[in-house]
């Protein structure tokens, strides 16, 4: 069905809208995780609750953004997309942990260990950023070398991101083909103006 809509735009000759993109972003993320009444069932539960809790999907958005302007095809890079939106989440979920924030809701609804317990909530988020490592690497068996060789470079460089905005200039650079070595002499400056930007809009700063 996606590849429908791709078809049809290219035919039309149009750009997707965001609506558009928001939706094929959902649609990856749900076929992305097992079904919610997977074993065991109160895990996938807690991280479809806070994975679909009504986030803007900004990341994956400019994930797919950078990739155009790259020339690269969404299909190619949803799965990048995907695991931004995960590490994301991941990171919200232990960020509301009492041991942290030791906040109640987030936008507008009760958090993940608020409904599910602290337990939970701390494996909700481990699955969530574990899945993000698998979406990238996991390739066709038919996957040529470059393309492996291209995947298994971004999930060490995820390894090695302080920030999840660092990845989608990753994403960019790699689908543009630039070498791991380019992204990786430039990315601890890149992650510090990051960094200080994202800790100047905090308020207790």
């Amino acid at each position: 069905m996606e590849r429908a809509r791709h078809s049809a735009r290219e035919e039309a000759g149009a750009a997707p809208s965001l609506e558009e993109r928001r939706r094929t972003i959902e649609e990856a993320l749900d076929r992305a995780l097992p079904p919610a009444s997977a074993w065991p069932k109160t895990i996938h539960e807690a991280i479809r609750y806070s994975l679909f809790a009504g986030g803007k999907r900004i990341r994956p958005l400019l994930a797919l953004a950078a990739a155009e302007a790259a020339g690269a095809d969404d299909d190619e890079v949803l799965p990048f997309a995907c695991a931004a939106e995960m590490v994301h989440t991941y990171s919200l979920i232990h960020d509301d942990l009492p041991a942290m924030d030791d906040d109640d809701l987030r936008r507008g609804k009760p958090t993940c260990h608020k409904v599910y317990g602290e337990a939970i909530a701390i494996l909700a988020g481990d699955a969530l950023l574990t899945r993000a490592f698998h979406l990238i690497v996991d390739l066709p068996a038919d996957a040529d070398g470059d393309r492996v060789r291209r995947r298994l470079q971004a999930a060490a460089i995820l390894g090695h991101l302080r920030t999840v905005d660092a990845l989608l200039v990753v994403i960019a650079a790699f689908e543009a083909g630039v070498t791991a070595e380019s992204v990786a002499a430039d990315l601890d400056s890149l992650e510090a103006e990051l960094i200080l930007a994202e800790t100047s809009k905090k308020t207790g700063t």
